[in-house]
């Protein structure tokens, strides 16, 4: 009994990571195909609405079936709440993150967006989510030192592009996707810019979502609200690019195709995922998984859509992983010291504090 006990504690623990997991591979996948509908020339927030309301349509049933007797009463904050999660996490985020996938490439978007943890945990200390007397320990001073090598591989992939590396599936159509995008040279710093600022927006989500996901549990139904404020919400982003009614009419079958696999994978399946990773594992931790979606982008980049590879890309990708799992080792090395601390010690601890508190009275 005790063993079978063991078993499914075990299998609780890994499924979060399973999960988060599954989640990135699919996302990595999203972000290459996505890049490919955009270089026909699609308006990047029609895609963000279009995406954003199947996500709403495919949940709908879910939220009403799953969530019916556990859904608390919606109450104007909710939806306020929901409003801005909608704001932080999909339309803005978008908004910023297509624009800047448009300037570069599936790969590079996904190593900004391996940055997550770092700004997550750097956005965690300013709003004194993490504590800042945790940096002293072990664990602290390895999660600083990932944080610092991540940027300093973001920082890289942004500055050095560097030469391409030879497509040998495919290349004449890498050297005709090369000649196209010597005008967008110039637009490679703009485009990682605003791939950093979708990473912030996608951050300060999560560790909004770590409270929203407390007052309102429902996983489905509160990412079905989410997408469908934020479909408004990308629609008058729209706006931004063009007013022309013919941006909506997509007739492009692979484009139709992305848009489909985008809203109900990338959206509707991934978000709920991430809510749910958020909750078992905590907004910093969740984030930690991201690079895996960059090995996805890579792979599904080169050798399926045979999309050029550039040197700076690959060597501050994996700067930027090195860098992530750096952090990770600290925050598992946190977790074990937590875990392994006498209860007395809390006590004592506790005890001085209070003392402490009463000398400065």
């Amino acid at each position: 009994m005790n063993e079978e006990t063991q078993s499914v504690k075990v299998i609780g623990q890994c499924s979060p990571i399973i999960v988060m997991v599954i989640t990135n591979i699919a996302m990595g996948s999203v972000n290459a195909l996505v890049k490919k509908a955009l270089d026909v020339g699609v308006n990047h927030m029609v895609i963000g609405a279009y995406r954003m309301a199947i996500s709403a349509f495919i949940l709908a049933p879910f939220a009403y079936i799953l969530d019916r007797k556990t859904r608390p009463k919606l109450t104007l904050m909710l939806f306020i709440d929901h409003f801005f999660s909608g704001l932080l996490g999909a339309s803005l985020m978008q908004f910023f993150f297509l624009l800047g996938l448009s300037y570069t490439s599936a790969t590079v978007s996904c190593a900004l967006v391996s940055m997550l943890p770092a700004v997550t945990f750097a956005l965690a200390l300013v709003f004194r989510i993490e504590k800042v007397k945790n940096l002293k320990t072990k664990g602290g001073k390895l999660k600083m030192l990932g944080t610092l090598i991540c940027i300093s591989g973001a920082l890289f992939l942004t500055f050095y592009k560097g030469p391409q590396i030879s497509n040998p599936h495919s290349h004449r159509e890498a050297l005709h996707h090369n000649n196209n995008d010597q005008d967008k040279t110039n637009n490679w710093l703009l485009g990682c810019l605003y791939l950093t600022i979708g990473t912030t927006l996608l951050s300060l989500w999560m560790l909004f979502q770590g409270t929203l996901s407390i007052k309102y549990p429902c996983k489905y139904s509160s990412t079905c609200l989410m997408s469908v404020f934020a479909a408004f919400q990308c629609a008058l982003l729209s706006l931004y690019k063009g007013r022309n009614v013919k941006d909506w009419v997509i007739d492009d079958r692979f484009v139709i195709i992305v848009v489909v696999y985008a809203g109900v994978v990338g959206q509707a399946m991934s978000t709920v995922a991430t809510i749910w990773g958020i909750k078992k594992l905590g907004a910093v931790f969740a984030s930690t998984f991201t690079p895996i979606g960059l090995i996805s982008a890579t792979l599904f980049d080169f050798l399926i859509l045979h999309t050029p590879l550039y040197l700076g890309s690959v060597i501050g990708s994996v700067v930027a992983v090195m860098g992530l799992y750096v952090f990770l080792w600290g925050k598992n090395n946190e977790t074990e010291t937590s875990t392994t601390l006498p209860p007395q010690m809390d006590n004592e601890e506790q005890n001085t504090n209070i003392s402490n508190n009463s000398s400065n009275v």
